[in-house]
């Protein structure tokens, strides 16, 4: 049956609108190929949207976002920004004001290793063979939304971790109700013994546990968790944890998938659902048709599936990326000197190869 849908893209900083071109080609060949009917409309946000407008979210982006069913975004981000820690006005502002506006409380990030990218992580093929994990990822709550202060002597910092129950409540029923249909396993992030809004967190995780007694759950601290990921991550099926612990658990996760440039995400609440790579706008490569594009894809292909429930087609897009990475193509960030040498394509290439595959793709039941 086909669906209707808007879908804005949000091209953002630096590599961002080099990717998302590629997000949005496979999606407009899915439609094609399904009979579905997208509509495409663009809007500012980040660096860009800042030298534009001054914001780094105008009310346009964000009245456009209201509007559509989903969104494609690529990454925000400035090396300006980095080497100036007293600017105001920033990128990332944009994208922590989008996920509050639009009630985007949780971050979904699938670590799925393709067997074709073994070899392009940095740990033993044997230790990764295997490895399909789903985080859970609090958006809107911890120290990126707490409190902030700083002493009129400049020489005192502060900034407030701070959770509510129901912000808690609430992605961990989505993450408990995602490992009821996967391997029926969640292990739960925190920092119990030191934090008490970690001890809030274990609290509630443990008392919705008793509504999943078909779900087998660990409590394992941030420190614990990020040794295990690299020492046996086949024995995590879904995790859960707070916005910063997830944002860093999720980078370390990259290096199982052989690559930041592999990895797709989605921010969900109960409305339009927010797409993008967990990659960030990478300017040292930007316009230099290096970027993996590939990322986004399958940011298209999550948006597809989590987001429209289309999961035929998003396994159509999964399968010719495994396709061409069969056949030996690479980005430059995972290709690796084995034997037979992998050809190596640029980001317009890659995109284009995925597309042709697509086109003449069989789904494999």
């Amino acid at each position: 049956m086909s669906i209707k849908k808007n879908i804005l893209i949000i091209p953002g900083d630096g590599i961002g609108p080099e990717v998302t071109a590629w997000g949005k080609a496979v999606l407009e060949e899915t439609a094609t190929q399904f009979g579905h009917d997208f509509s495409f409309d663009e809007a500012l946000m980040g660096h860009a949207a800042i030298e534009a407008t001054g914001s780094p979210l105008p009310d346009e982006t964000l009245e456009k976002a209201r509007k559509s069913d989903a969104i494609l975004f690529g990454a925000v981000g400035h090396a300006k920004y980095d080497n100036d820690p007293t600017l105001k006005v920033r990128p990332e502002q944009g994208l922590l004001k989008i996920r509050k506006e639009l009630g985007l409380y949780a971050n979904l990030r699938p670590i799925l290793l393709f067997d074709e990218l073994l070899d392009a992580s940095s740990l033993k093929p044997e230790i990764l063979q295997g490895t399909d994990i789903l985080f859970f990822r609090e958006l809107t709550g911890d120290v990126y939304f707490g409190e902030k202060k700083r002493s009129e002597d400049r020489n005192t910092a502060s900034d407030l971790m701070i959770y509510h129950r129901y912000e808690v409540e609430r992605i961990a029923k989505k993450a408990f109700e995602a490992a009821r249909g996967r391997r029926g396993k969640l292990c739960s992030v925190d920092k119990a013994n030191v934090l008490e809004s970690s001890r809030l967190w274990r609290e509630v995780v443990q008392e919705l546990a008793k509504e999943y007694p078909d779900v087998e759950t660990e409590h394992m601290f941030i420190d614990n968790a990020a040794m295990q990921l690299v020492k046996n991550p086949k024995k995590f099926d879904v995790i859960l944890t707070a916005n910063l612990f997830g944002d860093i658990l999720t980078d370390e996760a990259s290096q199982i998938a052989g690559s930041m440039g592999m990895l797709a995400s989605a921010s969900i609440g109960d409305g339009t659902g927010f797409f993008e790579p967990i990659h960030g706008s990478a300017h040292d490569i930007a316009g230099q048709n290096k970027a993996n594009p590939l990322a986004s894809i399958l940011s298209a292909a999550l948006m597809l599936d989590t987001g429209f429930g289309l999961k035929e087609e998003a396994q159509r897009i999964n399968q010719a990326i495994d396709q061409v990475l069969k056949e030996g193509f690479r980005t430059g960030d995972i290709a690796n000197a084995i034997t037979p040498p992998h050809k190596v394509l640029g980001t317009t290439q890659m995109g284009k190869k995925i597309l042709e595959f697509l086109k003449h793709a069989v789904i494999i039941s």
